[in-house]
């Protein structure tokens, strides 16, 4: 990685798989009903546990990686193939790798604890964004990176907790039509950046192909 611009384009991937817009608006339509304390011990909890998830796969997918035999540019192919699938799914408004199915939100709406599922996974910590962290921690050169790509771990999951704290009037805000607009604009940017891994991928495997990095 390079520079600024690594560093932005570190935390874009981040930002838009994790989806801190989505999952408040999703947070916000859960819990209505539900007492203020109890929400902000929800938010704090789904969003701790979904930090672990992704901590654990920043720290802890390469290594697992290696012992399956699936090389980094194998993975950068595959991962790259599923962010653009979670990219198609954002620019075209239709529930993502990031959200939930009807089926999901029915169990959520039952009593019980929502914390863990499914606002912990899959919609903070979603299939997209623990592909993403692999991948960003798989190209990091060095741990002054790694570290940095962690720092961008964290600092998309206190805006993520911020958001939903505020989540209520962010979506009077937004609206449905606003958190569209957002999730088209991230659709856009995570399509470049997953053709991207594609791409590191490809040239991993076939530098002569390719040519050089």
């Amino acid at each position: 990685m390079h520079g600024s611009s690594s560093l932005l384009s570190t935390f874009v991937t981040l930002f838009v798989t994790i989806g801190p817009i989505e999952t408040a608006v999703i947070f916000a339509g859960l819990t209505t009903g539900i007492h203020h304390a109890e929400r902000l011990s929800l938010s704090l909890r789904s969003v701790a546990i979904a930090g672990l998830m992704l901590l654990l796969f920043a720290v802890g997918g390469n290594t697992v990686l290696s012992l399956l035999h699936v090389s980094l540019p194998a993975f950068r192919v595959a991962g790259g193939m599923l962010l653009f699938l979670q990219a198609l799914t954002l620019t075209f408004s239709s529930p993502g790798l990031s959200s939930i199915n009807d089926r999901e939100r029915q169990d959520a709406e039952k009593a019980g604890d929502i914390a863990v599922f499914p606002l912990a996974f899959p919609l903070i910590a979603s299939p997209g964004a623990l592909s993403a962290v692999v991948l960003l921690t798989g190209r990091a050169e060095g741990w002054h990176e790694g570290a940095t790509i962690i720092a961008m771990i964290v600092l998309c999951l206190i805006i993520t907790y911020a958001a939903m704290r505020v989540a209520d009037t962010l979506l009077r805000l937004l609206g449905q039509t606003g958190a569209d607009v957002v999730g088209r604009i991230s659709g856009i940017l995570l399509a470049g950046l997953a053709v991207q891994f594609i791409l590191d991928g490809l040239r991993g495997e076939f530098p002569n192909a390719f040519g050089s990095a």
